[in-house]
């Protein structure tokens, strides 16, 4: 079987799992389950790997996402005990004093929050920060919980531009500069960037308002005949609510995030430490200490089995073998003696491309970007694509930076609506929205965010024509 067979079935199964998941035939750990599985035995009968390659390509990608497994559950718990214990409410409380019936403010809200908590680079930790902070706010004004996401993936995709963020430092280990440099480079369409957020998160709030959310809007008048329905409900949580050990809790909070922005700590150890200490503190009883477990074991065993199916994905499609015959993801300087699925994808873009619009190659890449971003997992579109771009670019008398600049700036745009990043699979989980949802409400305008910057990097002579 040739790699470019390899490469097409790659599309394919990415195919499939979109248009299976848009359809809503199945749910997303199914999918990352089945179709790569299909993949992997088609990939086995055309002799392009053994069973015992597959069974090492599985194993490699549940290397990659085990720790984020465990950070879904232990956050879904954490989570879930604060929300019990009535910590959000109190927060909610002053958060809608702060902005009333203002359904702009809450999206600008969630745009800054967005900005200040990606500061570290870290996708995960900005959702566990931004979604729990502002779900509760979107619900109390009947705001859509895609909006909520929209308008924070934008915010850390423009942030996503900084020196210590893995998109920029793989870009310029490709190219062989310090990222701190080629950060310096795109700075002014970082700030750009920044503006353009906000302005989209004020439309966002308008589109909002239109519908009829807020405290007082049309939509908060038609739930005022559900509100009877939830009453048995409320009255649990009442139940559960531990007014006096507020002071205790945001602490507790604050403690965690700080751990988890300090990164010195795998990003569950926080999380593992705060459950254990929340329990324990506000539930005191063994008793109630499993019933508020068996409470949260649901959702965070769904987050968890999306993970685990997108293991098997990340497996099959982006790990490859180096020359000791180990499973790894493809990286400058290490030598493969099989290529990965993904690699293979790569390759047959690059054959399409250079043929037809070679000269234009900056302008082609800032397009497909967004696209591409949902095939490729972060690793392999910097690492496997962008040398080959860089080479392509080369033949037509193109620089490496401008073409760096368009993978870089475009791509991070779309980084967190991608099912290849671990990071977008708890976004979504802990906002309680599935994920083609989210690439429903979210795609158009991150595609379009992304051309803008792009145009904006060509009038500022970064990018050519």
């Amino acid at each position: 079987m040739t790699t470019t067979v390899v490469g097409i079935l790659g599309f394919l199964t990415i195919v499939a799992i979109v248009v299976t998941l848009f359809k809503s035939k199945t749910i997303p750990s199914i999918a990352f389950i089945v179709f790569p599985s299909i993949l992997a035995l088609i990939l086995v009968l055309g002799g392009y790997y053994d069973i015992e390659q597959v069974g090492k390509l599985i194993k490699g990608g549940f290397g990659s996402t085990g720790a984020t497994a465990a950070l879904f559950v232990f956050s879904v718990l954490y989570f879930g005990i604060m929300t019990d214990a009535g910590m959000f409410d109190v927060i909610i409380d002053k958060l809608m004093k702060l902005v009333g019936d203002n359904v702009i403010g809450v999206t600008v809200m969630t745009s800054v929050i967005a900005l200040i908590g990606h500061l570290d680079g870290g996708g995960a930790s900005t959702f566990l920060i931004v979604v729990p902070a502002m779900l509760p706010v979107y619900k109390k004004m009947h705001m859509r919980k895609t909006t909520l996401l929209r308008c924070a993936v934008l915010s850390m995709g423009v942030l996503n531009l900084m020196p210590w963020a893995g998109p920029t430092m793989r870009a310029a280990s490709v190219l062989g500069m310090e990222s701190g440099a080629l950060w310096r480079t795109i700075i002014p369409i970082q700030i750009f960037g920044i503006v353009l957020c906000l302005v989209h998160a004020v439309v966002a709030g308008l589109q909002e308002k239109a519908r009829g959310a807020g405290l007082n809007g049309k939509l908060a008048t038609m739930a005022v005949s559900e509100d009877s329905e939830d009453a048995e409900e409320i009255k649990q949580d009442n139940e559960l609510a531990r007014p006096k050990l507020f002071a205790f809790n945001i602490l507790l909070t604050i403690a965690v995030i700080a751990l988890l922005v300090w990164d010195q700590f795998p990003s569950y150890v926080p999380f593992m430490l705060g459950v254990a200490a929340a329990i324990l503190v506000n539930y005191t009883p063994v008793k109630m200490q499993k019933k508020i477990i068996n409470r949260h074991a649901g959702p965070a065993l769904m987050m968890c089995s999306t993970l685990m199916g997108a293991a098997v994905l990340m497996g099959v499609l982006v790990y490859g073998f180096n020359a000791d015959g180990a499973a790894v993801i493809a990286k400058p300087g290490v030598e493969m003696m099989k290529t990965s699925v993904v690699s293979n994808m790569a390759e047959i873009i690059t054959m399409i491309l250079p043929a037809t619009l070679g000269n234009h190659l900056p302008l082609v890449i800032g397009i497909l970007s967004v696209p591409l971003a949902l095939a490729f997992d972060t690793d392999s579109y910097f690492y496997g694509m962008l040398p080959v771009m860089i080479a392509i670019g080369a033949s037509f008398g193109l620089d490496a930076l401008p073409v760096a600049i368009a993978m870089v700036v475009c791509r991070n745009c779309a980084t967190f609506i991608s099912p290849m990043v671990p990071a977008t699979l708890l976004g979504v989980g802990v906002a309680e929205v599935d994920i083609k949802d989210h690439i429903k409400a979210s795609f158009g305008y991150v595609w379009i965010f992304s051309i803008i910057c792009m145009i904006f990097a060509v009038m500022i002579g970064l990018m050519p024509l």
